[in-house]
């Protein structure tokens, strides 16, 4: 069957996505954090503050073995996209906060280490910087035009999973 036609007045989503998709990327971290005696084994939510006893029984119930402090490895996954050619990158603060090792995965499976350059927690946003050049950087709209009820998109590769895409339109702007 033939593909059906845009109807009037509406973005073609698959020509932007088309045309940006080889600015996003993928982003994975690592980094060694200390685990609390009090919690390592623990089910999500228990912590410090059980009754007497408790912590053990959970641990026993989970076959689980007793209080282990040490360091252990958290991940974290999340998107981003090129800004520059020569390999700036913007993602999310909360990704990369912390990390020990910062991991680019470009739209050709091609994998860089990156370097954080700087990031703001009160807006969640970060900029990363890889070793490349002659890459694909999205075009960035002017944010000062931008109405309420205007059309977005949003491309990722969110949780490792490439090419993902979701619209909705602008609720509200000037808020912090």
């Amino acid at each position: 069957a033939p593909a059906a036609a845009q109807p009037a007045g509406l973005p073609d989503f698959k020509a932007i996505i088309k045309r940006n998709q080889a600015s996003v990327v993928n982003i994975s971290t690592s980094q060694q954090v200390q685990a609390d005696a009090q919690t390592r084994g623990l089910p999500p939510g228990a912590g410090p503050g059980l009754p007497p006893g408790m912590d053990e029984l959970l641990r026993q119930f989970r076959g689980m073995p007793g209080p282990m402090p040490g360091p252990r490895e958290a991940n974290s996954l999340g998107s981003g996209f090129i800004i520059s050619a020569d390999g700036q990158i913007l993602t999310n603060a909360h990704v990369v906060e912390g990390a020990d090792e910062i991991l680019v995965k470009l739209a050709d499976n091609s994998e860089k280490p990156a370097k954080l350059i700087g990031l703001d927690k009160a807006s969640d946003v970060a900029l990363l910087k890889i070793d490349a050049s002659g890459l694909q950087a999205v075009k960035i709209g002017d944010s000062s035009k931008l109405e309420v009820g205007d059309w977005v998109l949003a491309i990722g590769s969110p949780f490792g999973l490439e090419h993902t895409a979701t619209q909705g339109i602008v609720s509200a702007v000037g808020r912090s």
